[in-house]
């Protein structure tokens, strides 16, 4: 009999069926149906946009019922506030919020943004005197870039604490706004602020205003940018660990320049929103210094990490909707002012401890 062994028998392989299971590169276990969901909105929590959506709708809610039931002591919902708050504070802080976190999510900071938002307005308000509205507003975001440039280039090639460089800057361009300017307001002529000025940046559609669209327009595109760009994804690589970016081949330096042009570009945006609803700015005073903890409280708030590598824009503009919004509240109720300063405090402190938990639940 011959020893030579039978064939092998090919077998059809077995039929597939279609992947239903979520899975992500850090999980031991694929998951499935209610623990996917579970997952992925665990996810969502370690980013804070889902919390802080949810505060900003039951806030929306209560202040809603409460202009309903005393409209008289809460007028909340009168046209003219609605107007104040949703088409012009929000807007405003919303697009400073949205450039600041994009600098925290490359685990930098820029305290100078106050005396920034002043110098820009002023440089507004100067070349469109001489030249018109559109070198204008192209003067004052190039503006806000370079000196957010600047502010970067001290920081990432001596290595200086984005705080503390940023912390001397702001001095520094406040009194480059004096040398500028002087100590008289700025002003903008009204012939040229009533016309397409003011269609632009400030106008009343009747249920919304001009910086209702920009900031949709702002958000829309930091979104792309942020989310769904290469560059994005550069940004929170360098934020989350310099080192691990570096051995991809990522320039840290350049991507936190990058950040540092985006914020100012968005600085020197809001400042011309500012410059053409007041119709002046003051060097030297204090009307813009507030914005620069407001803008950093929206991030914050918002759920972007104060160690960097984590955020969203969506988190960011519910921020500022979130304390525009208690600001708001506190107005009418007629509190004094310094509990709104109160407020803005105490919150980055919650939100960041929140923001950590958050964190370590994602992880």
């Amino acid at each position: 009999m011959s020893n030579e062994s039978k064939p092998e028998v090919l077998e059809a392989p077995a039929s597939t069926e279609s992947i239903t299971r979520v899975r992500r590169i850090s999980d031991n276990e694929p998951k499935t149906g209610l623990a996917a969901f579970k997952y992925n909105l665990q996810f969502i929590r370690g980013r804070g946009a889902f919390e802080i959506s949810i505060v900003l709708l039951v806030l929306l809610a209560g202040y809603v019922i409460a202009g309903l039931l005393v409209p008289n002591d809460f007028p909340f919902l009168d046209p003219n506030n609605l107007s104040g708050v949703i088409s012009q504070a929000v807007p405003v802080l919303a697009i400073l919020g949205i450039g600041a976190g994009i600098l925290m999510v490359a685990d930098e900071f820029d305290l100078s943004l106050g005396a920034s938002l002043t110098f820009n307005a002023i440089v507004f308000i100067q070349v469109d005197a001489k030249f018109g509205l559109f070198p204008a507003v192209i003067a004052a975001i190039a503006s806000g870039a370079l000196i957010a440039l600047i502010n970067g280039a001290i920081v990432v090639f001596t290595k200086i604490p984005s705080f503390i460089a940023t912390l001397g800057m702001s001095f520094f361009w406040a009194g480059a706004s004096i040398w500028e300017n002087g100590t008289e307001a700025a002003m903008i002529e009204d012939k040229n602020r009533n016309g397409l000025m003011e269609f632009l940046f400030a106008h009343d559609f009747g249920f919304f205003r001009s910086q209702l669209i920009w900031m949709i327009i702002v958000g829309v595109g930091a979104w792309f940018f942020l989310h769904r760009h290469r560059l994005g994804n550069h940004i929170f690589a360098v934020g989350g660990n310099t080192a691990a970016a570096q051995a991809i081949s990522i320039n840290p330096r350049k991507v936190k320049l990058m950040a540092f042009a985006i914020y100012g570009g968005l600085v020197g945006l809001a400042s011309i929103m500012i410059a053409v609803r007041t119709s002046s700015m003051q060097a030297g005073g204090n009307a813009t210094q507030d914005f620069t903890l407001f803008a950093i409280a929206a991030a914050v708030v918002g759920g972007t990490a104060l160690q960097g590598g984590r955020g969203s824009v969506i988190g960011m503009v519910c921020g500022a909707a979130l304390i525009e919004l208690i600001k708001n509240g506190l107005i009418l109720g007629q509190a004094p002012y310094f509990y709104i300063t109160v407020f803005v405090g105490i919150t980055i402190v919650i939100a960041s401890i929140f923001n950590k938990l958050m964190e370590g639940k994602a992880r």
